[in-house]
């Protein structure tokens, strides 16, 4: 149902290099890519993009309270990796890759600008 996911941020480029080096980790590769606007998706995968962009308005970036992005996985395994390389990457631990409920295995972190993503298997 959903086709993309868009976050701000106030650094273009660090958001960009963040995201490339995430994202390539899952065979994510840059679907549109503008001076305001960078969009990733999984080649072949008809599954939701992730997007930053310079907020349209002008005005600084902000970050929702209560929102959050979750990032599908094929395994646990990738949980874990993907988890680790946001880390590595300088993202914020918002809870660290592990069992949440039976059957639901997720990892939580902040991005550079804030933004609140999971990564998860089910």
């Amino acid at each position: 149902m959903i086709g993309y996911v868009t976050l701000g941020t106030n650094d273009f480029a660090r958001s960009c290099a963040f995201y490339d080096a995430l994202l390539a980790e899952m065979g994510a590769t840059r679907m549109m890519d503008t001076e305001q606007f960078v969009a990733w998706t999984v080649p072949g995968n008809p599954g939701a993009g992730i997007c930053v962009t310079k907020p349209h308005d002008g005005q600084p970036a902000t970050v929702g309270n209560g929102v959050m992005v979750a990032i599908a996985a094929v395994s646990t395994d990738q949980v874990d990796a993907l988890y680790q390389k946001a880390m590595e990457l300088g993202a914020t631990d918002e809870g660290a890759a592990g069992p949440r409920g039976e059957g639901f295995y997720a990892g939580y972190f902040r991005d550079p600008d804030g933004n609140k993503l999971n990564f998860f298997h089910m």
